[in-house]
């Protein structure tokens, strides 16, 4: 099974954006070293606590400091942007660092509806989603009207993100490799990539479904050591949860500690394509935080071994993208090494 990363590039407390955006190329060229797949920035927008608004600039940051792993979009907001100009961008990318470039791409705006529409300058903020990846693959098949230059006659292999059915059945029309989700929206997991393997259709650029999971990963020697360490993915879901998002915060000595001092708010928060109601108690604000956390591979690496046992035998999948909330930068590189040592040991 292959490994990868997905860095949501959250600024940690105390570190200013350009902070943030060193830590990315650091966890990149460790986990390369590590001998990990690929390597994707996630876009966000209107948050001071992710340093992924620009994600193609921080790509090529990513690319220039690395040698071999790939990186790529997790992912292009596709209904933010022009699909003309995601081809030129991503065609320059390809033709300055050939063979390393992955083009994943999602529906949602990575943002609130009101920063939507100031990206997108419309109020009409329905996706048109298939639509515009077939224009985007005719960008570098170069069969549209116009051409799209450098792209025209590269190979930029693309990936469908989703966290709904909707995406598998999207991405089993085209013939695309999917990405769920479920570092934060597990809930549909199984229900979708049973769809998208049942309703896979052969495409010139990919033979058989590949799947490519999203999950949250913490690791360390012992499991009270990373059950403090997730701690920190704790506070970072009840702030998205309670709308007090803030700076990835060191950890705390246990999760009752930080339920502790959560007070309900009454604002609606909103995160993708995630939309909350006002949580009108504790409890409620406990329930959505686990279910968002759902999948969720936490412990040392015999219990590591033992959670992805189960999750396989629940979902097929080939590949783990593993997403990692740790607030100290070398216990975070640590548990991305324990998690090579692991699945090369299962090889």
């Amino acid at each position: 099974m292959k490994l990868s990363v997905l860095n949501l590039a959250p600024l940690r407390e105390g570190q200013d954006f350009k902070s943030a955006m060193d830590d990315v190329v650091i966890l990149a060229q460790e986990t390369e070293r590590l001998g990990y797949e690929r390597y994707w920035i996630a876009e966000h927008h209107n948050s001071k606590t992710i340093a992924s608004s620009a994600t193609q600039l921080l790509i090529q940051h990513t690319l220039a400091q690395t040698s071999s792993i790939r990186v790529g979009s997790g992912g292009v907001m596709l209904p933010n942007h022009s699909p003309y100009l995601i081809s030129e961008q991503y065609g320059t990318l390809e033709t300055l660092y050939p063979n390393r470039i992955d083009l994943g791409l999602g529906r949602a705006p990575g943002t609130d509806q009101q920063t939507a529409r100031a990206i997108r300058r419309t109020n009409n903020l329905y996706p048109h989603f298939e639509e515009d990846i077939l224009e985007l693959q005719g960008y570098f098949k170069g069969t549209q009207a116009v051409q799209a230059y450098p792209a025209a006659g590269l190979d930029v292999p693309m990936y469908i993100l989703g966290s709904s059915t909707d995406s598998a059945h999207l991405a089993a029309k085209l013939g695309l490799p999917y990405v769920f989700a479920a570092h934060f929206a597990p809930r549909m997991l199984t229900e979708a990539v049973s769809i998208y393997r049942r309703e896979f259709q052969p495409s010139d650029k990919l033979s058989a479904p590949y799947v490519i999971l999203c999950a949250n990963v913490i690791m360390a020697d012992t499991d009270n050591e990373a059950n403090r360490l997730a701690t920190s993915q704790t506070m970072s879901f009840a702030g998205i949860v309670t709308n007090r998002a803030e700076p990835l915060q060191a950890p705390k000595n246990s999760d009752e500690e930080i339920w502790s001092a959560i007070l309900p708010s009454s604002e609606v928060p909103h995160f993708g394509p995630v939309g909350f109601s006002a949580q009108p108690n504790l409890d409620r604000i406990q329930q959505v935080v686990r279910q968002m956390t759902a999948v969720s591979l936490i412990g040392n690496k015999a219990t590591v071994a033992q959670q992805l046992h189960s999750l396989k035998k629940e979902v097929h999948f080939d590949e783990l993208m593993a997403n990692s909330y740790i607030f100290d930068q070398k216990a975070q590189a640590y548990s991305y090494q324990l998690l090579s040592e692991l699945v090369t040991k299962d090889r």
